[in-house]
C-alpha cells in the first residue's frame, strides 16, 4: 500500500452517455491538492456546486450510488470512484456537465485505462487509513444482504451473488490486492435481467442501456411480441424469444462476470469512506444500498473519533528499545516517560509508555487513588516527539528541547497504574530553525485519553 498520498499527474476527459438519462457526457478527472479527496463539480449548473463524494451525501442506491447536496446531484458515481479507490488515488477533482456520469462500457476498464495513461504522482502528506481491529458486521433483516469486515494486514474483498436463476445463480468473486483490479475487476460489467427492463423503464430509468454497456440476462420466457417492444423501447436489435441465455453483444469476460462486477460495486462504495481501509469484507449479496450502510458506519466512527489508534503489536520488535532512547534523549529516571518506539515515519512517530504503580509520583497523586498527572502524560508526547527530531540529529546527546507553547490540551480520560499508553505524534509544519510544532494523541486502548498541540525548540547544549 502506498503510505503518502497520491493524486493525478495530468487531467483526462472522457465522453459518453448517461443510463438513466441517456444524454451526451463530458467528465474530466482532475488533479487535486492533498486532503482534498475526491469531489465532483456540477459545471454544468450556475455557480458549479462541488458535492463531496462521501458516504452521508448519498440520498439513493437504487441500480447505482447517487450523491447530492444542497438539491444538486450526480449518481451512478461507482465506477469511477472504484477506479481511484483501487490506484490509491487519494485526491481528484471531477468535473462533470450532467446529473450522472457516463456509463461507457458498463465497467470501469476506460477509466484505468486513463489512469495508467496519465500516471499519478505522490504528494508530500501521508495517507490517513482506516485500520479494522475488530469484527464489524452490518445485515439487512429483509434481503439476507451482509457485509462482515474483518482484520487483516492490507485490503481484500470476497463477494458472493445469488439469484433465482439458472444462467444465474451462485458466484463468488475475490479481490487478494488492489494490483488486481485492472486484470481481474475492471472489465465487468454491470448486469440486469430481461425482466427488470420494464419496470425501470417506466420509472424513467435506463435511456441509455443497450447490448454493449451491460450484461443483459433473458431467463424467464416472454412472448416474441413482447420481447420485440421492449428491443424497440431500448433501441436494440430485436433478438429470438425462444433463446433463453445472456443475450448482450459482447460475451462474457469471465464466468463469473457478474459476482466480479459487484465486487466492483463494493470498492466504488467504499470509496466513499474517505480514507482507505485496511481489512477484508466478505460480502454476501451485496448492493448499494447495504455498501453505503456500511461506509456510514464507519464515516461516523471517523467523525466521533478525529484519529484512529495506533496499531500495537506487541510481538513486533520495536524500532527504538530503551537503550537507543536513552542514546537520543537526555532524560533519565525518574522522568523518562518513554519505553519504546513501535513506529517512525517522515511526520510522525508512534511511542509506548508502560505506566506502573512503581512510579514515584503515585506515592502523592494520589495515595489512595493513584492517577497520572495530565503534565507527565503531555511531557511523554513532548518526548516522544523529540525521538522523531533527534532521530535525525548527529551527536543528538548534545540537544536538549524544550517547550515554548502547549495549545489546545484536552484529557478525556484518566490514566492509571496498569494502563499502556501509545503516544502518537505528528508534525503540523516543517522544522524551522529548531521550532517543532506538533499535534500530539494519547491513547489507551482505543481510546483518546489526552491531546495536544505544541512547539517546542531543540537547542544544542552549551
Amino acid at each position: 500500500m502506498n503510505t503518502k498520498q497520491h493524486t493525478l499527474k495530468d487531467s483526462f476527459t472522457l465522453k459518453g452517455k448517461g443510463l438513466h438519462t441517456g444524454l451526451e457526457i463530458e467528465i474530466t478527472f482532475r488533479p487535486a491538492p492533498v486532503n482534498h479527496g475526491y469531489k465532483i463539480r456540477r459545471i454544468d449548473l450556475e455557480g458549479q456546486p462541488e458535492i463531496e463524494a462521501l458516504a452521508e451525501n448519498v440520498k439513493g442506491t437504487q441500480r447505482g450510488t447517487v450523491l447530492s447536496k444542497n438539491e444538486v446531484q450526480v449518481s451512478t458515481v461507482e465506477h469511477a470512484l472504484a477506479a481511484l479507490y483501487a490506484y490509491e488515488i487519494d485526491n481528484c477533482l471531477i468535473d462533470v456537465n450532467a446529473p450522472e456520469f457516463p456509463i461507457l462500457d458498463g465497467s470501469a476498464i476506460i477509466y484505468a485505462n486513463e489512469i495508467e495513461r496519465v500516471g499519478t504522482v505522490e504528494q508530500n502528506k501521508e495517507r490517513e487509513f482506516y485500520i479494522v481491529k475488530n469484527k464489524i458486521e452490518v445485515k439487512d433483516e429483509e434481503t439476507g444482504s451482509s457485509l462482515v469486515v474483518l482484520p487483516d494486514d492490507k485490503f481484500g474483498v470476497i463477494a458472493h451473488i445469488a439469484f433465482d436463476s439458472y444462467f444465474l445463480d451462485n458466484q463468488y468473486a475475490i479481490l487478494n490486492d488492489l494490483s488486481e483490479f485492472k486484470s481481474e475487476i475492471a472489465s465487468c460489467r454491470t448486469f440486469v435481467f430481461v425482466r427488470e427492463i420494464e419496470p425501470l423503464l417506466q420509472n424513467n430509468l435506463i435511456k441509455g442501456g443497450d447490448l454493449d454497456n451491460a450484461i443483459v440476462i433473458y431467463e424467464r420466457k416472454i412472448s416474441q411480441e413482447r420481447f420485440d417492444w421492449l428491443a424497440d423501447k431500448m433501441g436494440v436489435a430485436h433478438k429470438n424469444a425462444d433463446e433463453l441465455g445472456y443475450i448482450m453483444n459482447k460475451p462474457l469476460m469471465f464466468p463469473n462476470e457478474p459476482a466480479r462486477h459487484k465486487l466492483l460495486d463494493i470498492l466504488g462504495d467504499i470509496a466513499l469512506i474517505g480514507k482507505p481501509l485496511v481489512g477484508r469484507i466478505i460480502a454476501t449479496c451485496p448492493g448499494h444500498k447495504i455498501n453505503n450502510r456500511f461506509a456510514r458506519m464507519i464515516r461516523k466512527d471517523i467523525r466521533l473519533n478525529e484519529v484512529q489508534a495506533p496499531v500495537y503489536n506487541q510481538n513486533l520488535v520495536p524500532l527504538m528499545d530503551i537503550n537507543r532512547i536513552k542514546e537520543l534523549l537526555p532524560h533519565r529516571f525518574p522522568f523518562l516517560l518513554v519505553d519504546k518506539v513501535i513506529e517512525i515515519g517522515m511526520k510522525h512517530i508512534v511511542g509506548v509508555k508502560n505506566v506502573t504503580v512503581d512510579e514515584p509520583y503515585f506515592q502523592g497523586h494520589f495515595p489512595e487513588e493513584p492517577i497520572m498527572p495530565g503534565v507527565l502524560i503531555v511531557e511523554a508526547m513532548a518526548q516522544t516527539a523529540g525521538l522523531l527530531v533527534l532521530n535525525d540529529v548527529s551527536e543528538p546527546h548534545r540537544y536538549s528541547t524544550y517547550f515554548m507553547k502547549i495549545d489546545n490540551v484536552k484529557f478525556r480520560q484518566k490514566v492509571v497504574p496498569g494502563d499502556t499508553l501509545v503516544l502518537r505524534l505528528e508534525f503540523m509544519s516543517e522544522v524551522r530553525r529548531g521550532i517543532a510544532e506538533m499535534k500530539g494523541y494519547c491513547f489507551v486502548g482505543e481510546k483518546v485519553v489526552c491531546e495536544a498541540e505544541f512547539m517546542a525548540q531543540v537547542i544544542k547544549n552549551k
